[in-house]
């Protein structure tokens, strides 16, 4: 109806809300173009399973302590830029979780619900996918409390992985195994987590709950409460000492720049949308609300050439 009366006094000053309807409707195109053509890329040149285990468990780099996040947009697969990082860092984190953060079409996601958790190759590779799941009125919590529910997300999952604990998955594209993992304030009967000098009295009796402890470091200290029965498998044991040791040594964010370019052959409108129009617009865009929390002394920058 807006339009329509518009036409009708168009001559008359109305063309003005038609020129700037159609100058953000050519500013929404471009963006929605080009961010379905860099998503499109991420899908056609995901890293294959093969290549990954023919690295084997250090992935032909050295593996030094701490976790990294590797930020994707990607909920399966490999992202292609992960093979940039291995190619060109001399070392990578022992501990690796490739986190992809959805807002879902819904008001709000349950905090029981909030983690989609993952393992990517084998155990020994220490590679884990986590999806955080939000609603479009969620508050996302400030980067020190996400930090915590993320790490006990990945430590219930390991402890819940065994057969024997078997709780709620769901099968994701390239047949890997999710588990939905809720936030550690919403986890009232599993591992639990304390970072420093917590009183564990106050959480349950040492009757409940088994202490795995990381060794005695003048840092942070990080410990997980896990039931006592049924009985831990010990490879889990292990892998949750390593992830103990890993948040001790401090987390870093690896967030990879893509630079969307038209490849070779392609139109000049295509050139001029990607190169100019889309390149124009993410550079003056705001970046996601979770890397603005993202604290810049723990930030890693890699950049990357997309030809799409």
């Amino acid at each position: 109806l807006y339009f329509s009366a518009s036409l009708i006094k168009f001559l008359e000053g109305a063309w003005v809300p038609v020129a700037l309807s159609f100058i953000f409707l050519i500013i929404m195109y471009v963006w929605h173009y080009g961010t379905l053509k860099k998503y499109e890329f991420d899908v056609q040149n995901k890293v294959s399973m093969n290549w990954l285990l023919s690295l084997g468990p250090n992935l032909g780099i050295v593996r030094v302590r701490g976790i990294g996040l590797i930020q994707t947009e990607l909920v399966s697969g490999i992202p292609a830029i992960f093979a940039h990082f291995v190619t060109n860092l001399p070392a990578f984190h022992q501990v690796l979780v490739f986190l992809c953060i959805k807002s879902v079409p819904v008001p709000h996601v349950r905090p029981e619900e909030r983690f989609l958790v993952g393992r990517i190759g084998p155990e020994e590779y220490r590679l884990y996918r986590c999806i955080a799941r939000y609603g479009y009125r969620d508050i996302h919590k400030d980067d020190m409390e996400f930090e915590k529910d993320l790490l006990f997300s990945i430590a219930e999952f390991i402890r819940s992985e065994r057969p024997e604990h078997n709780v709620g998955r769901e099968d994701s594209e390239d047949d890997e195994k999710m588990a939905v993992v809720g936030t550690a304030s919403s986890n009232l009967e599993g591992t639990r987590m304390c970072e420093d000098d917590a009183d564990f009295s106050e959480m349950a009796s040492t009757s409940e709950l088994k202490e795995i402890r990381s060794p005695e470091v003048p840092r942070k200290r990080v410990r997980f409460l896990v039931p006592e029965s049924p009985q831990i498998n010990i490879n889990a044991q292990e892998e949750l000492q390593e992830l103990m040791e890993a948040r001790e040594a401090g987390m870093a964010f690896i967030l990879g720049h893509c630079y969307v370019r038209a490849k070779r052959g392609s139109s000049l409108m295509k050139r001029v949308v990607i190169n100019i129009g889309y390149d124009f617009l993410r550079r003056n865009s705001r970046g996601p609300t979770y890397a603005l929390s993202i604290p810049h002394a723990s930030t890693l920058e890699v950049g990357m050439i997309y030809h799409v």
